[in-house]
């Protein structure tokens, strides 16, 4: 015959509690929601596969088309 042991889970919240353990979050635990956050670490990944396919340094017209930037409007004299 032979013999099952029943499957440890660890101690359960009762003991957690009795025992004076507290549950710590882990603070790099986090789930990115954050639309602007993600837009940035879109953009920043952009520019990184631009500059590793160029042979050279991106120049600043460069860079400011792949971040999207607009050139401000010219004021007319």
């Amino acid at each position: 015959m032979t013999e099952t042991r029943p499957t440890y889970t660890g101690p359960t919240e009762t003991d957690r509690t009795r025992m004076g353990v507290i549950d710590v979050q882990d603070q790099f635990d986090v789930s990115l929601e954050d639309s602007d956050l993600l837009g940035e670490v879109e953009l920043t990944t952009n520019l990184i596969i631009a500059a590793s396919e160029s042979d050279e340094h991106l120049s600043v017209d460069e860079i400011d088309k792949i971040l999207g930037v607009v050139p401000p409007p010219r004021s007319e004299a």
